[in-house]
């Protein structure tokens, strides 16, 4: 039995001998390409909902070896044609999961996996503006006797353009001010309902359409935090929520939602991004990195 399982692993995997060559540059190359693949899949797969369909794929695969050692014609007929329309089931399937995977390698989010955290931060924004956006963001976050917070999506666009996004709404072209955000977001005004977004220190437009993520979120979030994780989840824009019903302030980057947020956590996560983990090379980190809220 151990001999026919041995045989029927060589006739699958068509491996005549298991040999061990020599190891040179490129082959180590070689093995390091790979390795970084798998690494990639593997952390793909972490953090999507995949897990339950690659086990099922690994059961299909244990079946069809069985098929073969023990000579089960009917059910490697089966499962040899299964394969071929599988692969487009599995395209099919994960295609909202490959389309996210596309857009973060676009965006350079898997290969920062591999980045040293130099302490050094390309800003975006300038200190003024970020000034301003924090300053307005408390204002409508307050909760008065007679007064209700004022809700609002700041997206502030980095290095990757969303031109797209910003021509979905109304072109503004105006220095970046609180009294302005506030007058944008008032209730009951024309503007009020969509994204601002603020490009080169400017407010560019008003009333603009984001994506949604679709990602599973508390349900307690509304569709202003559903947007923000979504802009951020195909850009590295750095975006600011204010909640309508309770007034706190959120920060999402990189498709992950910082809630409750003071001025100073804000202050430094529009500045420096979300905060590193410190399992990523965190000897490395520069002492004087500065390091976002955390959320709730």
């Amino acid at each position: 039995m151990f001999y026919a399982f041995l045989d029927g692993l060589v006739d699958w995997t068509n491996i005549p001998v298991l040999t061990f060559p020599q190891l040179g540059p490129a082959q180590v190359l070689d093995i390091l390409i790979i390795a970084g693949i798998l690494y990639l899949v593997l952390r793909w797969i972490k953090r999507t909902h995949a897990w339950v369909l690659i086990r099922g794929i690994a059961l299909v695969l244990f079946l069809r070896f069985v098929a073969i050692v023990f000579d089960l014609v009917t059910l490697g007929w089966l499962l040899e044609h299964a394969f071929t329309v599988g692969l487009i089931a599995l395209v099919v399937l994960f295609q909202p999961e490959l389309r996210k995977v596309l857009e973060q390698m676009g965006k350079g989010q898997y290969l920062a996996s591999f980045k040293i955290d130099s302490g050094e931060h390309k800003v975006f924004a300038s200190d003024e503006t970020i000034e301003e956006i924090v300053k307005a963001a408390k204002e409508m976050g307050k909760v008065e006797k007679g007064k209700a917070p004022t809700g609002a999506l700041i997206v502030i666009e980095q290095s990757i353009d969303l031109s797209e996004q910003i021509q979905s709404g109304l072109a503004i072209d105006a220095a970046v001010s609180s009294q302005l955000l506030l007058n944008v977001f008032e209730k009951n005004t024309p503007l009020h309902d969509g994204a601002v977004f603020i490009r080169n220190n400017r407010l560019a437009a008003a009333k603009c359409i984001l994506p949604l993520t679709a990602e599973s979120v508390d349900s307690a979030l509304g569709t202003r935090h559903r947007a923000a994780i979504g802009i951020t989840e195909v850009s590295d824009a750095r975006v600011v929520v204010v909640s309508e019903e309770t007034g706190t302030m959120s920060v999402a980057i990189d498709g992950k939602l910082t809630r409750n947020v003071n001025e100073a956590q804000m202050r430094d996560m529009l500045m420096f991004g979300a905060p590193v983990k410190s399992s990523r090379f965190s000897f490395f980190r520069s002492k004087s990195g500065k390091k976002g809220g955390k959320g709730k």
